[in-house]
């Protein structure tokens, strides 16, 4: 089986928006009352790497030197949004200081610009409209931050369009699968109905080829989780012991961290880095 490109986020909606167009309108949706924006005055600040766990984020863009907006976009929803976006924001802020060569030492006061942080949600399930990093620990603490979801835009405006067509891609996939049907269909249909028109039709081909080795990755990562989850219940089974148990799942997330990241295999099993790290002693 090929090796999937997880931890690459080749999505139609970073490709969408990194595009100074898209990213304008996208900005326009949320800050309508800015009637005087440029094109000069954006400028794409997206991490290629934080952390060098191969970790990235959606989108980052800065307006003028006042604003830096972070925007992830999620089909499911997850409540370490926050978390996330605190390790997004620093490296971002991180490497504006350095473009800038400020001295956080000096008597006089640094200026940054203003974070604005937001997750388009795509997804069915109940999310809150606020998310918050002190929801993520008992207490009160020193620090905090907040997170804007969004699950649609004005009529017709771009983030609605984008929110529409994630919507049209969903029940193309239910009624014929990851699919290249699925895929034709979604495009066609957004075209007739107006959705992203411009961007399809003169991208389709960087859609069509994002979109297919996404729906490729999906069908690879649930076929390899199905067929571990499938061994290890039968060892376990065989072996009728608590270590036996133990070293199956270890085999398994050695299985997995041949083909996927210790990031990716973390959020999809829901075990904590440390314990993976613990249980294969990589």
């Amino acid at each position: 089986m090929p090796e999937p490109k997880r931890d690459i986020k080749d999505s139609v909606f970073t490709f969408l928006f990194s595009d100074i167009e898209y990213t304008k309108q996208l900005y326009l949706s949320l800050h309508p009352e800015d009637t005087d924006i440029r094109d000069e005055d954006f400028r794409l600040v997206t991490l290629e790497n934080i952390l060098a766990i191969g970790q990235y984020n959606d989108l980052g863009f800065q307006v003028r030197d006042k604003l830096i907006l972070l925007v992830e976009a999620q089909s499911t929803f997850s409540p370490n949004i926050p978390l996330r976006m605190l390790m997004y924001l620093a490296k971002t802020y991180n490497e504006y200081i350095e473009e800038h060569q400020l001295s956080l030492y000096r008597e006089k006061k640094v200026s940054i610009p203003r974070p604005e942080l937001y997750v388009i949600y795509t997804g069915e399930k109940e999310a809150p409209d606020i998310l918050r990093l002190s929801d993520m620990y008992e207490g009160s603490g020193s620090a905090d931050l907040t997170v804007r979801v969004l699950r649609d835009g004005q009529p017709g405006d771009i983030l609605s369009q984008y929110v529409d067509f994630c919507q049209v891609a969903n029940e193309q996939v239910s009624l014929y699968g990851r699919t290249d049907e699925a895929l034709m269909s979604t495009i066609q249909l957004c075209l007739e109905q107006g959705i992203l028109v411009p961007f399809l039709d003169s991208r389709k081909k960087e859609v069509v080829d994002i979109m297919t080795r996404l729906f490729s990755q999906e069908k690879a990562w649930e076929m390899e989780l199905a067929a571990n989850a499938r061994e290890n219940r039968e060892a376990g089974r065989v072996e009728g012991r608590v270590e036996g148990r133990m070293e199956a799942q270890a085999d398994m997330l050695r299985r997995l961290l041949q083909k996927f990241s210790i990031l990716e295999v973390s959020q999809i099993m829901g075990i904590p880095q440390s314990e993976i790290e613990r249980l294969t002693k990589i």
